[in-house]
């Protein structure tokens, strides 16, 4: 008979985020991690030394990986399998990776992914990739911008003391305005790789220092807050994260033209992934609105500089707020429906494990 493992002995197995499950030579489950506990609802103190079998109900497509895996010393990946828990009605699409594993008591070692996630995950590079190509982009046009700019500036400043003529003289105020309005544009699309000044601060200050400023804009507004007052502190560059909630804050008021509601929700995520950085914890900051939603055509492409939902905006807002929260080594998603939009921040809270 195999020995029984203690609970203990695999507890580092807690720190990740996928769920783990490690069995024996029979197939008995000798340990499940916190990730297991959560995905599939059931309690490790209850579970352990139960068969798989009885742990994940019709394991039939999973055994053949078990036999191979243990006969052969060699890891198998099974995608896309299908589980159903015994009294549980929904399936669980899984991606579950088996391999053998040499330790007291234990022979296998079991890593089940949902699909959802691992899509998300492949959407989130690929965005993120995508992202910093158009960044890079805009920032070296705006360089190239930036030189040519003043010297029309000062060629009208010149032009403009040699004429006599006062209308003449207003077609170059004109210029010389269009160029300052053209510059402090290129000063904004730069402005997100400025030096930051990281300290210890509490969200929830920059949350009430964002919601002073825009009930003073929109005083006809409702703000709903919904904070986790027992969030830590985090460290982050203050004048930063106040700018990058202030434009997304500001983009839902607009966007509920300063009549609707917005929720200001905070919680902690745990065991995260951010940047392809894990987390032990988290803070996922959401701004909810209950406006119109982002139009089809443009959700996609929200976060690109100079694309706007609205008439006569810059397109900025949105830009230069996910680039601070990516200074932070954040991330920010959305997602938008008629009558529900919501943006969500994750912070790093935590060290990398």
């Amino acid at each position: 008979m195999n020995p029984v493992p203690s609970s203990t002995d695999f507890s580092g197995l807690d720190l990740l985020s996928t769920a783990v499950m490690l069995i024996d030579d029979d197939f008995v489950v000798r340990h499940l991690n916190a990730g297991a506990e959560s995905l599939f609802g059931i309690s490790a103190s209850r579970h352990t030394g139960l068969s798989l079998a009885t742990l994940l109900g019709d394991i039939a497509n999973l055994v053949p990986a078990l036999h191979n895996a243990l006969d052969n010393n060699w890891s198998y990946t099974s995608k896309d399998l299908r589980i159903v828990l015994p009294g549980h009605l929904e399936p669980f699409d899984l991606d579950c990776t088996v391999n053998p594993v040499e330790a007291p008591g234990v022979s296998l070692l079991l890593e089940f992914r949902p699909i959802e996630a691992r899509l998300r995950v492949t959407r989130e590079e690929v965005l993120l990739q995508q992202q910093q190509a158009n960044r890079e982009l805009i920032r070296n046009l705006a360089h190239e911008i930036k030189n040519p700019l003043g010297g029309i500036r000062g060629s009208a400043q010149l032009l403009e003391g040699e004429l006599d003529d006062p209308e003449l003289k207003e077609y170059t105020q004109v210029i010389i305005a269009e160029a300052d309005r053209l510059q402090a544009l290129m000063k904004r699309l730069l402005g997100t790789h400025a030096v930051m000044h990281p300290a210890p601060l509490n969200i929830h200050d920059v949350l009430e220092r964002v919601r002073r400023l825009i009930l003073a804009e929109f005083p006809d507004l409702t703000i709903t807050r919904d904070y986790d007052t027992s969030l830590p502190e985090m460290t982050g560059d203050r004048e930063q994260l106040i700018q990058a909630v202030l434009n997304i804050v500001r983009n839902a008021a607009q966007a509920v033209d300063g009549r609707g509601q917005i929720v200001l929700r905070t919680r902690a995520a745990r065991q995260v992934t951010l940047a392809k950085r894990r987390h032990k914890l988290a803070l996922e900051l959401q701004v909810i609105d209950n406006g119109p939603g982002i139009p089809d055509e443009i959700r996609d492409q929200i976060f690109y500089p100079l694309v706007s939902g609205r008439d006569g905006g810059s397109g900025l807002g949105l830009s230069l707020a996910q680039g601070f929260v990516e200074q932070h080594q954040g991330m920010i998603d959305v997602r938008s429906a008629p009558g529900c939009t919501c943006f969500t921040l994750r912070l790093p809270v935590s060290d990398r494990n």
